[in-house]
């Protein structure tokens, strides 16, 4: 696995599905998994992203343990060489990565 991308959520299902999108529709030359990580969102993130995105590992807090605490919870489910912490709120374009 060249790249682990990491993403925390708190109720951001709208930038959270944008978000996903972009990163799918890349298609990198590289290994990459991507990692979710959702601090107890009460908006349908989880099953939005259950549903829409089976490729994508979600790790789902049970409530919200902050942001730096998730990342470090990301980072330990990570198979990368190299990580890359996102905001949900980012779309990415084509040579990004």
């Amino acid at each position: 696995m060249d790249l682990s991308i990491i993403i925390v959520s708190y109720n951001s299902k709208e930038f959270i599905k944008k978000c996903l999108n972009s990163l799918l529709a890349l298609k990198p030359n590289l290994a990459i998994e991507i990692i979710v990580i959702d601090n107890a969102s009460q908006d349908g993130s989880i099953d939005l992203i259950r549903k829409d995105f089976p490729e994508i590992k979600l790790i789902s807090n049970a409530g919200n343990i902050g942001y730096a605490k998730a990342c470090n919870q990301g980072i330990k489910k990570a198979e990368g060489r190299y990580f890359f912490i996102l905001n949900p709120d980012t779309k990415l374009s084509g040579g990004s990565l």
